[in-house]
């Protein structure tokens, strides 16, 4: 079967998880994209660790896809913080060169004024979560997790900062979309999150909203052709399964979504 794509999928998975077989981050799409004929990879980097140290095990599969494969480029559709080491590994790392498309969806990159309300938490209770946050992830595998560091990066000026010194290649296309729930309990695991966030900054699908990760051609704001809307987990098929059965305008399987986004770059010839 021909390739679906011309190049290459890097699937570059956000904070909290790790790229596992037995229960891949991003549920059933890349079985529907090889099903298909592309190549997929997964970057395999830390759950919780800083961008820097993050972008270099990105940088690295870039260079591995490459030599496995034979191809000039690759796709990378990264989710959330995930898109940050995408960045970094293009802009900063000189990877630019083997990277056609950067997808970014749900990537904060121009932070959280949610996370910017830290600062009237004293540090050193933050810091104590973070800590009881690394036990968790360094029983998921991190050798080394660094959820206070990780999260720095969230702050508004931290993330601007990181604009300025981060700039993009002109070679790769830059392209980002933005979810929405609909109400708090579209998701019951996004639901307090949904809540504190809109009260702060409006609509969001349970951690950002839309104005935080508009970044490249930004393709607008999308949410479920149901009353449930998009949330931050259903944005990486968490449930494996579809958000509805309706059809009509709005998502109704997050697995076609990712598709239709495939047919797009396949139409750009990459």
């Amino acid at each position: 079967m021909a390739d679906y794509l011309k190049y290459p999928v890097l699937f570059v998975h956000g904070m909290g998880f790790r790229d596992r077989k037995l229960f891949c981050y991003w549920g059933r799409t890349p079985k529907a994209f090889e099903a298909r004929g592309c190549r997929v990879f997964f970057a395999g980097q830390n759950s919780s660790d800083t961008v820097e140290t993050n972008a270099a095990v990105v940088a690295r599969r870039i260079d591995e896809i490459i030599a496995l494969t034979g191809a000039e480029k690759v796709n990378i559709i990264a989710h959330s913080k995930g898109g940050l080491e995408a960045r970094y590994a293009i802009s900063k790392l000189g990877k630019g060169k083997f990277v056609a498309s950067l997808t970014t969806l749900s990537t904060p990159h121009h932070g959280s004024k949610t996370v910017d309300l830290l600062r009237f938490v004293p540090d050193f209770l933050v810091r104590l979560c973070c800590k009881c946050c690394d036990i968790g992830f360094w029983v998921m595998g991190d050798k080394k997790p660094d959820t206070y560091g990780s999260i720095s990066i969230f702050r508004t000026a931290a993330a601007a900062e990181f604009n300025r010194q981060v700039m993009d290649d002109p070679a790769v296309y830059y392209q980002s979309y933005a979810f929405i729930m609909k109400r708090p309990t579209s998701d019951m695991l996004m639901c307090p999150h949904n809540i504190f966030v809109k009260l702060i900054e409006g609509d969001n699908d349970g951690l950002l909203p839309p104005a935080s990760v508009k970044w490249g051609n930004f393709r607008g704001v999308f949410t479920g052709n149901s009353n449930r809307g998009i949330s931050h987990c259903d944005e990486v098929d968490l449930r494996r399964f579809r958000l509805t059965k309706k059809q009509g305008d709005g998502i109704s399987d997050i697995v076609e979504f990712y598709l239709g986004i495939a047919e797009e770059l396949k139409q750009m010839g990459f």
